[in-house]
Parts: C-alpha cells; sequence; structure tokens
C-alpha cells in the first residue's frame, strides 16, 4: 500500500464547523441593543401603522389618482436611471481612460452638481424657461414671435422638466462609483481584450462596464432612492409622485395610515429594482485578477474627438452646476441688503445648530453601534443594527411620520398621567420640537455615519484591542485612546456628509419643525413657491456652497482608489 492509498478522506460532516457566536449580554452589548431599537423605532412604526385600518381609503384611491402616482413614479424612476447611467458611466469612462483637454479638471468638477439640490435647480431652470423668462424673451425678440401660438417651446413644469433636473443633479453618484470601479480594475483584462481584435470602445461595453456592474449598480440604487424621496421639485412642477401623494392623503385625507401604505409601496420600488438587478447578476463573480497594478495610460482623444469629449463633459457641469450657481449669486446680490437679509442669518443659525446637532449626534450613534458590533459579532445585534440604519431607504415624509406618531403617543400619555396624578397638564414636550427633528435626521442618515465608521474599523486589527487590555484598558478607554485617533479621518467624513445631507433635508423638515421655524431649506421652498426666488438666493447659495466640501474629499478619495495610481 502506497503512502498516497492510505490518505483517508473525512464525510462532510466529519469536517470542523466555524464557530457560532453567540450572543452575551453585557454593558456594551446592551446598550447597542438598546440605541439599535431606539433608532428603528420610526421604521418599526411605518410598518405598524401601515398594517392598521384605512377606513377603504385604498378604493378611493384605486378609482382615481393610484394609477397616476404609479405611472410618474415609474416614469421618473425610469428616466432618471437612464439619464444618469448615460451621463455618470460615459463620463467616469473619459476622464478614467482617455486623455483630452481639461481631463484633470473634469474628474473633481464632474462632482459639483452633487452640491447641488434638485428642487434649487429646479426653482432656478422655471425661473429661466418659462414664458416669461429670459430665455424665451430672447427667442421672441429673435425670431419676432408675438406670442406661444408662433412657436413651441418645451413645458419645464412637467414630468419631463422634472427628469431633465434630477438628472443633472443626480449623475454624480453613479459617475463616484463607477469612476471608482474603473480605476480599480486590472489593466491586464483590457490588453488581452485588445490582443483578441477588440477596439477600445468593444472592449468597454464587453470587458471593463461588465466588471464594472456591481458599483454602477450601487450608484442607480442611490439615484433611485434619492429620486423617490424628493418633494420640493415633483411638488414644484406639480407632478404627482408616490411622495407627494403620502403629503396629500396625510395632511388632506387626514389619513396617517394611507399614507403609511403608500410609503411600503414606493419602499417596494426600491426594493423590486434591487432584487431584479441581484437575480440579472445571479451566479456571476467578480474578482481582481492579479494584485500588481499599472498606472492606466489611456488613449489619447486629439482633434474632434478631444474636443467632442470635452463638451461631453462640460455640458453636465454647466446645466447641473454652473447655470444655477450663477443665476443664484446674480440674485443673492440683488437682496443681500434687502429686507431679507435679517430672516437669512436667523434661518443660516437654526441650520448650522440643526445639521451640526445631527451630524454629532449620528456619527456619535454610529460610532456606538460600530463598536458594539466588533465587541461581540451576535448575528442579532448585526441584524438589528442594519435594520436600524435602514431608514435612509425611506423617503424623508415617511420617516417623518414614523417619528411623530410615537412622540405623539408618548406626549399624550406622559400629559394624561400627570393631569391624573399630580393634576399638571405637561403639554407636547416632543412633538413639534427640534429634538424630534433632530431625531429624525439621525435615525435618517445613521446609514452614512454607521457604514463609514464601520468599514475603518474593519480595518483594525483586533491586537489593537488586545494590547491595551494588557494595559489595563477597558472597552471604552480602548475606544477613547486607541480607536478614535486612527478613526479622525473616517469620522471627519461621516460628520460632513450628514451635516450637508441635514442642511438639504426638505420634506421631514417642512412635517416636523416646530411653529414658525424655518431652515434654509424650508425657507427657500416657502418664497420660491411663492415664486419670489431673489428673496431665497442667498440661502439657496449658502446650502449649495456647503456641499462642495464633501465633493472635494470624495474627489480625493477616488484620486487615491488605484494602487500606484497618482493623485490629479
Amino acid at each position: 500500500m502506497t503512502e498516497a492509498s492510505r490518505v483517508r478522506v473525512l464525510p462532510a460532516t466529519a469536517l470542523p464547523r466555524a464557530p457560532r457566536i453567540q450572543f452575551r449580554l453585557d454593558r456594551w452589548s446592551a446598550g447597542t441593543l438598546a440605541l439599535a431599537l431606539l433608532v428603528a423605532i420610526p421604521v418599526v412604526s411605518v410598518i405598524g401603522l401601515a398594517l392598521s385600518p384605512t377606513d377603504d381609503i385604498w378604493a378611493h384611491l384605486s378609482a382615481t389618482v393610484l394609477p397616476g402616482y404609479v405611472a410618474n413614479t415609474l416614469g421618473l424612476a425610469l428616466g432618471v436611471a437612464a439619464g444618469t447611467l448615460a451621463i455618470g458611466v460615459g463620463t467616469a469612462w473619459l476622464v478614467t481612460m482617455t486623455r483630452f483637454p481639461g481631463r484633470r479638471v473634469f474628474e473633481w468638477a464632474l462632482l459639483l452638481p452633487l452640491a447641488m439640490p434638485a428642487y434649487i435647480v429646479a426653482y432656478v431652470y422655471t425661473g429661466l424657461l418659462e414664458y416669461a423668462g429670459p430665455v424665451q424673451g430672447a427667442l421672441r425678440a429673435l425670431f419676432g414671435w408675438q406670442g406661444a401660438r408662433d412657436y413651441w417651446f418645451p413645458e419645464i413644469r412637467s414630468l419631463g422638466g422634472a427628469i431633465a433636473v434630477m438628472t443633472l443633479v443626480l449623475y454624480p453618484y453613479v459617475y463616484l462609483l463607477a469612476r471608482a470601479a474603473f480605476l480599480e480594475q486590472c489593466l491586464c483584462l483590457l490588453e488581452v481584450s485588445r490582443t483578441l481584435g477588440r477596439g477600445p470602445w468593444r472592449s468597454f461595453f464587453a470587458v471593463a462596464l461588465p466588471l464594472a456592474r456591481p458599483g454602477i449598480a450601487v450608484g442607480l440604487m442611490l439615484v433611485l432612492m434619492e429620486t423617490l424621496n424628493d418633494f420640493g421639485t415633483v411638488d414644484y412642477f406639480a407632478v404627482p409622485t408616490f411622495t407627494a401623494g403620502i403629503f396629500r392623503v396625510w395632511l388632506g385625507m387626514n389619513s396617517a395610515a394611507g399614507a403609511a401604505q403608500l410609503a411600503l409601496v414606493l419602499l417596494g420600488f426600491v426594493l423590486v429594482v434591487i432584487g431584479l438587478e441581484r437575480v440579472a447578476r445571479m451566479g456571476q463573480r467578480y474578482h481582481h485578477t492579479t494584485g500588481k497594478y499599472r498606472p492606466l495610460p489611456g488613449t489619447v482623444l486629439a482633434g474632434p474627438r478631444g474636443w467632442l469629449a470635452f463638451f461631453a463633459c462640460l455640458a453636465p457641469i454647466l446645466l447641473g452646476f454652473a447655470v444655477p450657481a450663477a443665476t443664484l449669486a446674480r440674485l443673492a446680490t440683488l437682496a443681500a441688503v434687502g429686507p431679507f437679509a435679517g430672516r437669512f442669518l436667523e434661518t443660516a443659525a437654526n441650520s448650522l445648530a440643526l445639521s451640526i446637532a445631527a451630524a454629532a449626534l449620528t456619527v456619535g450613534v454610529g460610532v456606538f453601534l460600530a463598536y458594539g458590533l466588533r465587541m461581540n459579532r451576535s448575528p442579532l445585534l448585526k441584524a438589528l443594527a442594519r435594520f436600524a440604519g435602514s431608514g435612509y431607504a425611506l423617503p424623508g415624509a415617511v420617516l417623518a411620520l414614523g417619528v411623530m406618531i410615537p412622540f405623539a403617543r408618548f406626549d399624550n400619555a406622559l400629559d394624561a398621567f400627570m393631569r391624573e396624578t399630580f393634576g399638571v397638564s405637561t403639554g407636547l414636550l416632543l412633538s413639534g420640537t427640534v429634538v424630534a427633528l433632530v431625531f429624525a435626521y439621525v435615525a435618517r442618515f445613521l446609514a452614512l455615519s454607521f457604514a463609514t465608521v464601520e468599514a475603518s474599523l474593519g480595518k483594525v486589527t483586533m491586537n489593537m484591542d488586545s494590547a491595551a487590555r494588557i494595559l489595563g484598558h477597558g472597552p471604552a478607554s480602548t475606544l477613547r485612546r486607541v480607536h478614535v485617533p486612527l478613526l479622525k479621518g473616517s469620522l471627519l467624513t461621516a460628520g460632513v456628509l450628514v451635516f450637508v445631507d441635514a442642511m438639504k433635508e426638505l420634506p421631514m423638515t417642512l412635517i416636523l419643525r416646530p411653529f414658525n421655524f424655518e431652515t434654509m431649506a424650508t425657507y427657500v421652498y416657502q418664497y420660491a413657491g411663492d415664486e419670489r426666488l431673489e428673496a431665497c438666493a442667498l440661502a439657496a447659495l449658502a446650502i449649495v456652497a456647503t456641499g462642495i466640501l464633501p465633493v472635494i474629499l470624495m474627489s480625493r478619495t477616488i484620486g487615491h482608489s488605484r494602487p500606484g495610481q497618482p493623485l490629479g
């Protein structure tokens, strides 16, 4: 009998199994569990409300406005998805794999429209393109037209206008992740494709695009969630979508349960799209084939092709950022010293205070949850933490509903108890206060901070924790002295992202803000809705300015994402 024949093959049942991680209850686990459950209250509240009776409101909605909500929401989502894919993927490929005039500027400038809220772009282009605006006025003067019957001009306040505006603002999500995916690809695969006789474009569609598909899909999911969450644009353009319908059913028909059910249908749109994309690539795997990277050489586009690439990248920047920003700057100079300057300072102070508080609390909660999962890798805690961060997938109006209902019940129960026991009325302590608004911000934007902190914390070896324990430091001391200094960059990034999103948030703020309390987002919405854009131009410009910093940070991060690739 040979040596090889004496090797015994173990049956599958005899193979060692990975140890199952059991949930153990300690102070950190209990705190993580309690915090995750607290943040998840709005999501649970919406689900519970949607399951409650609705007095046959669905029969009325189905016979009247529901078909329109479905058609407009589908049309908006599909149109924005197609537009952002074309612009985002096309420009990402051009600036990554080709060389043409202005490419290095376009690498970061293509992210600038991300700083521009969609509803502000809608207000600007309505003023520019409506019948009484400068564009149509100049056309009538140039061609001698007397009225609208003499020519045709596309209507900006329409479904097509909403698709165009959101595409210009949201394509950077796809560009961001598509460019990162292209930078991380191995050059060997593209070279093999070229040796097999495929040209640059065939190699792009046959090799580069399929390999970048997971990243592009994530960017598209972000686009869809932002599209479905939008209220300011569709409301201003009078496009009846699910988000606008939630406001009408809740506030107009006084049916919170019907609004919650509409919200779950809206969430179903996102889940269906995610499921279809995953089914489409079922069984496919995306791996790096080598650990060796070389700087991308890039195809030189000279002559007409180079200038065509130049204008292809310039157009979305001009339309999505430069034109709206220049218009706002011109209007702001007219109203900065006017009667609205004092109101602007008060509104700016409110927005800054809210956004700073939301950023600090959201980052703190994200750090606590991520560190709690690091110490106790229980599947239960992991699932609860993921569920607590699911608020980002819900529209802001829906999450506001989920915050208002439990807070109102708590206030009413406490007031009734104090009246019966002490004869004192406590009134509304949480509902309609800044506390409710900040809590809603934390519940919505927790996914941003938690994902950022968890990813960075996972890069810190557990040997650091063990060394700190040997030196006598407990969990809290280890977090404060070891992990927080190592995570400063990630904490700053998470804080800036939450701060900017809180500054732009409109639906939740409209619903939950205290009486006579304005933020810059609601201030802009109020005056722009009254066709007084010059009165809110300074506030709109301030919102845009706060979004430029994260754009710069993200651009630098992408530039460093490929090993051996210099920034620039």
